[in-house]
């Protein structure tokens, strides 16, 4: 009876691995076990048609990188809206001491300014929308020029309002500033700014802000299906079948977080296509795809760890972001941000700082994958 169950335990443990089949020579049989994991990668590659959230998501990436070149233009104007042709902002300015205010309002580009004596008669102009904000400018007993705002109620409309109306008030405040330098009110005399920037708002926009976005997005997705992928097969239980392949658990993890992780580059490459033939050009296409793809293999690997340690599916989606949070934390103080390093690879600017951070990004990544190995040889395949 003890021999059966001993021949029993025996036929269990050459179905389910867990190391590869081995010829008669001792060798291994690469080729079944390459022919399992592409089986498993195609598997998981195939469950995202059903993830109609994620497929939401590339449709929107889609939109946002085939007609950039038009999608510019609109979010631009949100972005910096004097930089869009005709755009013309009317307020009213009333107060005590007026007139440095209405003088650099009026030379605004889209900014027209309105002196009103009374505050009363502004205000009732706002009420009755002849005028889009109230700027009521009056000098303290220090010196200092003190400007109240009033703006309609938080829209879309407002927050155009705020960014012109914030660039103006900017302006002035620089004004005021070097009035005080002159006149020897200050400790230290202000840097001197140029009055204006001879630079494309598009520009900044599309290399600063949309760029990032279209590399970063899909890389943060990603992170996501490999966390709600293996917390899913842990719940069915369906982790332990596929090791029938025959494939040890990290060969399955692998096949599948690789599978998971080659998604990012492969948009990022769509979306530099779509966005060159939209007339934006790209000045250094390899260096952005490596970065992604680096990036998409540490975030995924994060993911895979969480998913495999996390009791459940909220737990893990929780630690997951946060996670994220941290590493957007510890970004903003590294010596480049990933979006600067994003925006020079894209102008043909890089500098020795920015290839040093990708370097550093693609061992960062190799590294915390090597250890998620490691930390799959010692796991207990059953506690899953």
């Amino acid at each position: 009876m003890s021999r059966d169950r001993d021949r029993d335990r025996e036929e269990r443990s050459i179905q389910r691995g867990p190391n590869p089949p081995t010829r008669s020579d001792g060798g291994t049989d690469s080729s079944s076990t390459w022919g399992a994991r592409w089986a498993i990668a195609r598997r998981e590659l195939q469950s995202l048609r059903s993830e109609k959230t994620i497929l939401l998501a590339l449709a929107i990436q889609l939109f946002i990188a085939a007609f950039s070149s038009f999608l510019v233009v609109g979010l631009v104007s949100l972005y910096d809206p004097g930089s869009v042709d005709g755009y013309q902002t009317e307020v009213a300015v009333t107060g005590d001491d007026t007139e440095t205010l209405l003088e650099i309002a009026n030379e605004r580009d889209g900014v027209t300014a309105t002196y009103y004596e009374e505050r009363q008669r502004a205000h009732e102009a706002f009420d009755r929308r002849s005028v889009s904000a109230v700027l009521d400018a009056n000098r303290n007993d220090d010196g200092r020029l003190s400007v109240r705002v009033t703006a309609p109620e938080g829209n879309v409309r407002t927050s155009v309002l705020v960014v012109q109306l914030r660039d103006t008030l900017e302006h002035v405040e620089r004004v005021e500033r070097q009035r005080n330098a002159d006149a020897g009110r200050l400790d230290r005399s202000p840097l001197p700014v140029p009055s204006s920037v001879q630079a494309s708002p598009y520009v900044g926009f599309t290399y600063t802000i949309l760029l990032p976005l279209l590399c970063f997005l899909p890389v943060f997705i990603s992170g996501s299906i490999a966390v709600d992928s293996l917390i899913e097969e842990r719940q069915r239980g369906t982790l332990e079948l596929l090791r029938v392949a025959p494939l040890s658990l990290a060969d399955v993890i692998d096949a599948k977080l690789l599978a998971i992780a080659a998604l990012a580059p492969v948009q990022a490459i769509a979306w530099l296509l779509l966005l060159a033939a939209n007339g934006t050009t790209i000045a250094g296409p390899a260096a952005l795809v490596a970065l992604v793809g680096a990036l998409s293999l540490l975030v995924v690997t994060v993911g895979v760890a969480v998913a495999l340690w996390a009791p459940d599916r909220r737990q893990a989606q929780l630690l997951y972001s946060t996670a994220i949070v941290g590493a957007l934390v510890v970004a903003a103080v590294l010596p480049e941000h990933p979006a600067n390093t994003v925006a020079k690879f894209a102008i043909g600017n890089p500098t020795a700082t920015t290839w040093g951070l990708l370097a550093g990004y693609c061992l960062f990544a190799v590294a915390a994958f090597v250890a998620l190995r490691r930390g799959i040889d010692r796991l207990e395949s059953e506690s899953l």
